[in-house]
């Protein structure tokens, strides 16, 4: 890795006319180590799991019957749930074949079961800081963009927001550029949240503005993703950040023990700033994100920066997930209604998802969207592992004249689900649906537009995201963000191969026997 400790990202922004890059990067041997040890503990206790299991059946006979009895029980009992529908028919598969076990894996996994207890905790928080996240009283003229504001509120009391500015950033390049600038100015607190944080050369200069921040007096809290940093930021890392006196927390922390909550991580984007400027978007804080390392060629992503009163959303946000994560109480009202409004009368709806809101908010949000759009709808994500819910609302709507386009990376950086996004993205073509791949490009943007709105955040279009990840987004109608949205449309289009029947990798038959086996477990992917 290059030895500098600064440098310019903004000349990143916009070149994606680049072929695919492979270089060799510093590694963290200390990490990976780490890493394999604490799959050695887990795999040491399913093992042990398992010998248990077959030592107890060898006395009792009669457990296979009883056992059948319970699993097919708990196969009624999956297609009674309000689980995805894709998922349902991959358990009962699971449920019927190890029929032996396999209910107690269900069981294990039912998020009321290990989820419980933690889910009692973010209720207190939520109660307990739900005054301030009151329905503000404003007009709107689209009867569409009110319905999605009022669902927003009604699923998770998002406030509906104007007096906001928004800017929309095409690339991780400048939208880093501009938080780095942001951060220089802050004099109160900064808030920082994201899933992965790596060492690098982005990592530094973010540090070296905090430890001055910190030294002035500033409340510097960084929540990061356990799993995600995990094998990237270094041990020494951490307990250098903490020796400048920024406040430094993981999010579920990644033990050596088998547990289903392994699985659920903390997916979100946020910098907050004195409460008057927020951030948020696809890019987590590493050197990928503005190509200043590369493994998957150029890294395509967006983000938003946002002034005015709709910061408070974002405040909520981190706040809320820092109580959780710290277990420590937090004063809320220090934080909140700080922002100068501005003149923008907009409409500007900051949200989150995760297993502290019962909806799935995230996912909905994106399909009333879908319902709503009349002209054009664009989509813009790395993953493409949706329901049927999503898929038929994509083919009604291109049935019925409206423009959909779905822009996905040409580069995977994980090939089964690649393959899985490919197959599901490229069925659509025979309904109208028009399918691009950025040239020698990751795109990891997580971006959709409309006529009328947009969301642009961290949920990507896969069920993960849907159903296993805290995520977070902003929703919005300014008509001047949106012109820019469609503008980044346009020039990525540009820079896209639109896949056809004769190009499509669908034409292969082993790419479709492997999607097919792929797509059998893509509801857990």
């Amino acid at each position: 890795m290059k030895n500098i400790n600064t440098v310019n990202t903004s000349h990143l922004s916009q070149n994606t006319d680049i072929d695919v890059i492979k270089i060799k990067t510093e590694r963290n041997s200390l990490g990976t180590l780490k890493t394999m040890i604490v799959l050695l503990l887990i795999f040491s206790q399913l093992i042990i799991f398992l010998l248990s299991y077959l030592y107890f059946i060898s006395f009792w006979q009669w457990y296979f019957i009883i056992s059948f009895g319970f699993s097919l029980c708990t196969c009624i009992y999956v297609l009674s749930t309000n689980k995805n529908s894709q998922s349902k028919p991959v358990w009962i598969l699971f449920l019927l074949l190890c029929f032996s076990f396999g209910y107690i894996i269900y069981l294990i996994s039912d998020e009321r079961v290990f989820w419980g207890r933690q889910k009692k905790r973010y209720d207190k928080i939520i109660s307990k800081s739900n005054k301030y996240q009151i329905q503000n009283d404003i007009k709107i003229d689209n009867k569409k963009v009110a319905n999605d504001c009022q669902y927003l509120y009604t699923s998770g009391n998002f406030t509906t927001f104007n007096g906001t500015d928004t800017k929309y950033f095409s690339s991780g390049a400048t939208l880093f550029d501009s938080i780095l600038e942001d951060l220089q100015k802050a004099k109160k607190f900064i808030f920082i949240e994201y899933f992965i944080i790596s060492d690098g050369v982005l990592l530094k200069r973010f540090l070296s503005i905090l430890q001055k921040k910190v030294k002035q007096g500033v409340d510097v809290r960084i929540i990061y993703d356990d799993f995600g940093s995990h094998g990237c930021l270094k041990s020494k890392t951490k307990s250098n950040i903490k020796k400048m006196g920024i406040k430094l927390i993981p999010f579920n922390k990644l033990l050596p023990k088998f547990t289903v909550l392994s699985n659920y991580r903390d997916h979100r984007k946020i910098v907050v700033i004195d409460g008057e400027i927020a951030y948020t978007g696809g890019t987590n804080l590493a050197d990928e994100y503005i190509n200043e390392k590369r493994s998957h060629g150029y890294w395509k992503d967006a983000g938003i920066r946002l002034n005015g009163s709709a910061v408070d959303g974002f405040t909520l946000m981190f706040l809320r997930q820092w109580e959780f994560a710290s277990k420590k109480s937090v004063e809320f009202e220090k934080y909140i209604n700080i922002a100068t409004k501005t003149d923008n009368k907009s409409v500007v709806v900051p949200y989150c998802d995760g297993l502290d809101y019962e909806d799935n908010i995230g996912k909905n949000a994106y399909t009333n969207m879908l319902a709503n759009a009349n002209d054009k709808l664009y989509i813009m994500s790395p993953y493409f592992v949706i329901d049927d819910t999503i898929k038929n609302l994509l083919i009604n709507k291109a049935k019925a004249g409206v423009d959909v386009r779905l822009i996905l990376p040409e580069v995977a950086d994980k090939k089964f689900v690649y393959i899985i996004s490919r197959n599901n993205a490229e069925k659509l073509l025979e309904y109208g649906v028009k399918v691009y791949t950025m040239k020698n490009s990751f795109v990891h943007s997580k971006v959709m537009l409309s006529e009328n709105s947009a969301i642009v955040g961290s949920i990507n279009m896969d069920l993960r995201s849907f159903y296993q990840q805290f995520e977070c987004a902003v929703y919005l109608d300014d008509a001047n963000t949106l012109s820019s949205i469609n503008d980044d449309f346009t020039h990525t289009f540009g820079n896209c191969i639109e896949i056809t029947k004769k190009n499509a990798k669908r034409s292969k038959l082993f790419f479709r026997i492997i999607a097919g086996i792929t797509n059998i477990i893509s509801p857990f992917m």
